[in-house]
């Protein structure tokens, strides 16, 4: 028998929406401040920024190593409750970056902040999977879109919020001078956590009482959205799920589209202001594509809702690599028409990250193989991105010449194209 929805549920559907919203926003902000600050940090700290460049990249290790453990932690404590946890550590981990005091603050309070982010990355997919039913495309697009949007936002505020004029030194004890400098610039990319906890608390807890928070009033007039048809659920493997994904084909092929999207992402975000002025662009200029490229993306996640239906569905995961090969051939062969390489590779970037990770969602048939799916798979991708721009900038280094790190993202965006051909159909991983 079918159960019928509470009279309250369009509303409890519409805060949950309101929720991810928010938990999205924080989930890229307290990071993306780090590299625009990189000066500041190392003058302060009496170091070189090129000592502390890897100080950027320690979040994406940190997704690498836990993603994996994030399932199982969502299995033990639920769900809802582990977001709400990881959104508490993630405010801890920001006061303790910024804390003065010994540079391990620095560094232990990033990892810890990388840590509490790779719950929200890997058990969001599922919690959109297990909430929002037929709409998942729409949700996973607007959710990419807060991730690349307000990412771009805190790299953008955090150098004026440093260098604003305080007129007295009242912060001494947190290094503030006549500037509020870098530590309190940080702790502003944190500001939006209390708000997001208070709203993630309230609307979840329909789901921590049991009762279900998506409806089918959210699924109505869905006819044209991927999954219209409901289908029976395989039983779920409780408590195995975590292991078994490692061994199901279908999941290494979502995770390889992952991993070789974000390796391709982060090699040509990385590098495109470099690249841009080898070829005569001046700095500011060459700043201002990376910003745009990025925020291009969010027009692209906003996008792909709209494509990810019908028969085309099947092929999208395998055309946006091909888009963004074009556009990285673009920008290293001819620079004169960049404007039209960053436009279209933003596009098919932010496109790429988002079908990613509604793959996570849609390849699965309930919201715990979702959270495995997506754990592993964001273990690979992140673990490739972490590793591509190091391994664009060795090839560069080696060859003085941008072609060769060109090859490496085209064999990339090449790998990405094979598994997209694979993850276009509709199958499911655990289904064995």
């Amino acid at each position: 028998m079918t159960s019928q929805a509470p009279a309250a549920a369009p509303r409890s559907w519409v805060l949950m929406f309101v929720a991810v919203c928010l938990v999205a926003a924080n989930m890229r902000m307290t990071i993306t401040g780090v590299g625009p600050l990189l000066d500041d940090i190392a003058a302060d700290r009496g170091v070189s920024s090129a000592a502390l460049g890897a100080l950027a990249s320690v979040p994406l290790v940190v997704w690498g190593l836990t993603s994996p453990l994030v399932h199982g932690l969502g299995a033990r404590l639920g769900v809802s409750r582990a977001v709400t946890i990881s959104l508490v550590t993630l405010a801890l981990g920001t006061l303790w970056r910024s804390t003065p005091g010994s540079p391990v603050n620095l560094w232990a309070g990033t990892a810890l902040i990388g840590a509490s982010l790779a719950v929200g990355n890997v058990l969001l997919p599922a919690v959109i999977k297990r909430d929002f039913g037929n709409r998942v495309p729409l949700v996973m697009g607007v959710y990419t879109a807060m991730l690349g949007g307000i990412g771009a936002v805190g790299a953008g505020i955090v150098v004026p919020i440093a260098h604003l004029d305080t007129g007295s030194g009242a912060l001494g004890a947190w290094g503030v001078g006549t500037e509020l400098g870098w530590r309190i610039a940080l702790l502003c990319t944190a500001l939006a956590v209390p708000p997001a906890i208070l709203v993630w608390v309230i609307a979840s807890a329909p789901r921590r009482r049991g009762e279900p928070v998506a409806t089918a009033a959210f699924a109505r007039d869905a006819t044209d959205a991927i999954d219209a048809t409901p289908r029976p659920a395989a039983a779920p493997a409780r408590g195995s799920a975590g292991r078994r994904i490692w061994r199901d084909p279908l999941a290494w092929l979502v995770a390889l589209y992952m991993g070789t999207q974000s390796g391709a992402f982060y090699m040509i975000s990385t590098w495109l202001s470099p690249i841009g002025i080898s070829h005569g662009r001046t700095p500011l200029v060459a700043g201002i594509d990376t910003m745009l490229y990025q925020v291009i993306g969010v027009a692209g996640s906003l996008l792909l809702p709209v494509l990810f239906r019908g028969r085309l569905r099947r092929w999208i995961p395998a055309l946006i690599p091909v888009c963004v090969a074009i556009a990285a051939s673009g920008i290293v062969l001819l620079p004169a028409g960049m404007p039209v390489w960053i436009g279209l590779g933003g596009l098919a970037s932010g496109a790429s990250l988002s079908t990613a990770i509604t793959l996570m969602a849609v390849r699965a048939r309930d919201h715990e193989g979702a959270s495995a799916l997506s754990g592993m798979a964001q273990s690979i991708g992140y673990t490739l991105a972490a590793i591509g721009p190091f391994a664009f900038g060795a090839l560069h280094d080696v060859s003085g010449t941008w072609t060769v790190p060109l090859v490496l993202v085209l064999v990339a965006l090449g790998a990405q194209f094979a598994a997209g051909l694979a993850v276009g159909k509709e199958r499911y991983v655990l289904e064995d």
